[in-house]
């Protein structure tokens, strides 16, 4: 893992212009329709209040005709709205992890019945970046940090981030969200909690080029306890998670 030292890191930020988002009202109506989706399953819609879809898929910047990279669908709760937004004139190409089989499945069954025609799934090697067009986004939620676990398939994060700003169109987005963490967390500390620092993610994706311009603060949550694992039942659904923005440059 390649860090820059804490000042550099300060001197980076301070020049970089960062927009700070909060929960906003100001919904794009064809990300409220896609949430409101009366097809999606009932066990995810009882996890919007936490999760907040429309605010992460607004905050993302997901419009109508867009090629969507997703990592780790996880049984795709966000590809079906991911799907609804971008529209037949758009594409989802969702990488699963091959190790996570019960996850692939899930992926597979999305998309079964053809009703998804945007939406591709593909299982690949931990860490592989790989799509057949290049992307307006490339989006990764809650599992960054899973990268630094290396029972699931050893990663250079480094050369994943590379990957991922290769795979992007100029100007293209990288969205990334996880769980907050405890200030010098390692990664056997990353694999007990399942967390990491918003710092490190933020050292290492602009360290291949990318430009932080916006974090989203409405999955903030001041009374989280970041020295428990996130499943942990007294933390669970509720963790401080950040939402990051990251754009590749035009030039």
């Amino acid at each position: 893992m390649h860090r820059l030292p804490a000042a550099i890191l300060a001197t980076v930020l301070a020049i970089t212009p960062v927009t700070l988002v909060a929960a906003s009202d100001g919904i794009p109506a064809v990300i409220a329709r896609a949430v409101a989706d009366p097809s999606r399953p009932s066990d995810e819609l009882a996890t919007d209040a936490n999760r907040l879809p429309a605010e992460t898929l607004a905050f993302a910047g997901v419009k109508p005709g867009m090629v969507v990279g997703e990592f780790y669908p996880g049984g795709g709760y966000f590809t079906r709205m991911l799907s609804d937004v971008v529209g037949p004139s758009g594409h989802v190409y969702g990488i699963e992890n091959v190790v996570w089989k019960s996850s692939f499945k899930a992926d597979q069954a999305l998309v079964a019945d053809g009703k998804m025609s945007n939406v591709t799934m593909t299982a690949r090697p931990f860490g592989t970046v790989n799509f057949p067009k290049p992307l307006d986004l490339a989006w990764v939620t809650q599992n960054y940090h899973d990268l630094k676990i290396a029972q699931y398939g050893v990663v250079d994060t480094i050369a994943f981030d590379r990957g991922v700003f290769a795979a992007l169109k100029p100007g293209g987005t990288f969205l990334v969200l996880d769980h907050e963490a405890p200030a010098g967390l390692d990664d056997a500390g990353i694999a007990k909690l399942h967390r990491i620092e918003k710092a490190q993610v933020i050292r290492e994706v602009t360290s291949v080029g990318f430009k932080l311009v916006a974090e989203g603060a409405f999955l903030h949550r001041g009374t989280d306890d970041y020295s428990l694992p996130i499943f942990d039942k007294k933390v669970q659904g509720h963790t401080d998670q950040y939402v990051l923005r990251f754009v590749k440059p035009r030039r």
